[in-house]
């Protein structure tokens, strides 16, 4: 049994190393725009496990985001172009822009310095909000976004909690505990005899919404009702 959690590097790379020893993967990419599996139903082959959605979940994140600063036209996009779901995250963020009728000038950054650069130059593109893109080097360097996020005054919502915990304004995200669980249930029955090619890869069903109050009263936001109903947490 191998174990490819976390990325899309990792389930390729243990894709590209056996067709013949069961693979259960946990990462946000399309498993089938990328090649892991056939489909999400019959996935095929020895690799099956779950998957963050993250291109169904952009264009709600960006509903937040709009319902929290209503007046934001221009919305950023932090995206790293150095991962291999980079050209996925910006498709996917494109059409949601489109949906919307929000303008999205994309920030690319994949190291500390150029995350300072990025987050100057949406200063002066005049970025009215942000959304910051899904991968491992944001989520290592929540704490500078959010530090950034504040000195330059920029609503953002993330793609997950952790970023709320040290401050960020908002995040919306998968319950990735319960996606993780699900992937360990199938370890378990593989161990016992199933074939990974007759489990569906699992999706989420479970979402959750965190909004950060301290936060959006140094950002001078009024976060309507409607919104803080919706939350899941609100931190205080």
């Amino acid at each position: 049994m191998i174990c490819a959690w976390g990325s899309l590097n990792a389930a390729l790379a243990a894709k590209a190393a056996t067709r013949t020893i069961p693979i259960v993967f946990v990462n946000g990419a399309d498993p089938v725009k990328s090649g892991i599996v056939e489909s999400l139903n019959r996935p095929g082959g020895n690799m099956t496990g779950g998957t963050y959605d993250n291109s169904g979940i952009l264009k709600k994140r960006l509903e937040v985001l709009c319902q929290l600063v209503p007046g934001a036209t221009a919305i950023g996009f932090l995206n790293n172009p150095t991962i291999l779901t980079s050209s996925q995250n910006l498709e996917d963020m494109e059409a949601a822009g489109r949906a919307l009728d929000r303008r999205m000038p994309v920030l690319n950054a994949s190291s500390e310095d150029e995350i300072n650069s990025a987050f100057a130059k949406a200063a002066n593109l005049r970025v009215q909000a942000l959304l910051v893109g899904p991968n491992p080097t944001f989520t290592a360097r929540r704490a500078q976004i959010v530090a950034l996020a504040a000195r330059y005054r920029i609503p953002a919502n993330y793609f997950r909690r952790a970023f709320c915990d040290v401050g960020g304004l908002s995040s919306y995200a998968p319950d990735f505990a319960d996606t993780e669980r699900q992937a360990g249930v199938y370890i378990g029955r593989i161990l016992k005899g199933e074939k990974p090619a007759d489990l569906s890869v699992q999706q989420p069903t479970k979402f959750e919404m965190v909004l950060n109050l301290k936060t959006a009263k140094a950002l001078g936001l009024i976060i309507p009702p409607t919104v803080l109903a919706l939350a899941n947490d609100v931190i205080e």
